[in-house]
């Protein structure tokens, strides 16, 4: 976290709650109106929801479609009012929400810069001083005193990611807006958000993309369905929402979560021959288990650690209590932090299309040679598929379930990989020619 001043709170959310009237037709609308009877239904966006966010935090919030991020941030900017609950806010505000909302389509960018920036909240002169720098960053050159109903879209998102960004807030909210225009530009948003976030800014985070929620967040929350499922450390809900995803049935909601509910237990009868990790969480409908696991080096040698570029080992027997059609056995390879590294599975690789008989125990190995920088790494595994109604179902997931130690004798390079790059320098001519 950066540098937190007193613990002080940015954002602090009590019960919150947000309704929407949900009517079958315009008529019944009306009905209501006159009659004063009740013809809707209470379509609950937001359900009681309460959280803080410290100063100088970057607070990620994640969830499915629908399940109330977008409504919670258009509150927390103004742009929506509340049903009941309290929120309070100690800075100003910059939002990337719907970028180029309050762009004027006939005003040049040059103009929409200083009527966006007002309608922000800020001055002339705060702008005087801001707009050099934002023409900068959105590099549309000349276009900048051309009406913005002439720009492409490209343009546009990118003059209007420069103005929410360049404004120098003191809270900046995100909303899916890291990944505007062309590569170019989408490392220079990153750029800046990252130097945003070293200047102790508070930041939320609203996006699908996981692993940008793993390496700039310092506290997650879930939502589902309007109300908070779990709050804590990125990694771990970056799991509880891939939980969600897959609509697990054992996900009955926060009360199981906090229990741990859903955390590998010593009963759990999966031998393996190296220990098993602290935190593995474990879920899926059991139609199919992982039962055995085996990490070995090339020569069948329990491989806790293994050197980089080795081979490693990756063997698991599922057993089948039911008869399940095309299979999928699935290994992935996360760093300490929670970032995917890499993974496959048996669909990926051509090793599919036949069916596991009820009953039976099937073994799955995968070999690959190891390229990781040096440094420790966690295995996960899967058993998915199709049930039997066509719905893509998790049999049993098993995250974070073994370590292993990447160690090398040459310098790592940068990056998580190693190249291997075979690199060359000749002497092309004598200096003194």
């Amino acid at each position: 976290m950066n540098n937190l001043q007193e613990e002080k709170n940015a954002i602090s959310v009590k019960d919150l709650t947000k309704v929407y009237k949900l009517y079958p037709n315009n008529k019944s609308r009306v009905k209501e109106v006159f009659t004063r009877k009740n013809y809707h239904q209470d379509f609950y966006a937001l359900k009681d929801i309460s959280f803080d966010i410290k100063e100088g935090e970057c607070y990620g919030i994640i969830g499915k479609n629908g399940s109330g991020k977008s409504t919670l941030l258009k509150i927390l900017t103004g742009v929506l009012s509340k049903t009941s609950g309290e929120v309070e806010i100690d800075g100003k505000i910059a939002a990337l929400l719907e970028l180029g909302a309050g762009f004027n389509p006939e005003y040049t960018g040059r103009e929409n810069i200083y009527l966006n920036g007002q309608i922000m909240g800020y001055t002339k002169e705060e702008i005087d001083k801001k707009v050099d720098e934002i023409i900068e960053f959105a590099a549309i050159g000349e276009h900048i005193d051309q009406p913005v109903k002439t720009y492409s879209s490209g343009m546009f998102v990118r003059l209007a990611f420069a103005i929410s960004i360049n404004v120098d807030p003191e809270i900046l909210i995100v909303d899916e807006a890291l990944s505007v225009g062309d590569a170019f530009f989408q490392l220079k948003c990153y750029k800046k958000f990252t130097d945003l976030k070293k200047q102790g800014k508070t930041i939320v985070f609203v996006t699908h993309d996981l692993s940008s929620v793993i390496k700039y967040c310092d506290k997650v929350l879930v939502l589902n369905e309007g109300e908070i499922i779990a709050e804590g450390e990125a990694s771990e809900m970056v799991d509880v929402y891939k939980q969600i995803l897959v609509n697990e049935e054992m996900l009955k909601g926060k009360k199981e979560l906090e229990e741990g509910g859903m955390s590998l237990t010593e009963d759990s009868g999966i031998e393996c021959n190296l220990r098993l990790s602290e935190n593995v969480l474990e879920y899926g409908t059991k139609q199919a288990q992982i039962t055995d696991i085996e990490v070995t080096d090339s020569f069948g040698r329990p491989a806790p650690q293994i050197e980089k570029f080795d081979e490693l080992v990756v063997a698991f027997t599922v057993h089948f209590n039911e008869e399940i059609r095309n299979p999928i056995f699935a290994l992935t390879f996360k760093d300490v932090k929670g970032t995917e590294i890499t993974g496959t599975n048996t669909m990926y690789e051509g090793v599919d299309g036949f069916v596991a008989e009820a009953g039976q125990d099937y073994r799955i190995v995968f070999k690959q040679k190891i390229p990781f920088q040096s440094g420790s790494y966690f295995l996960s595994l899967g058993c998915t598929g199709l049930d039997v109604k066509g719905n893509f179902s998790v049999f049993h997931r098993l995250y974070d379930i073994v370590q292993v130690d990447v160690i090398t004798s040459k310098d790592d390079t940068v990056g998580f990989f190693d190249p291997q790059a075979d690199v060359q320098v000749e002497k092309l001519s004598d200096g003194n020619t």
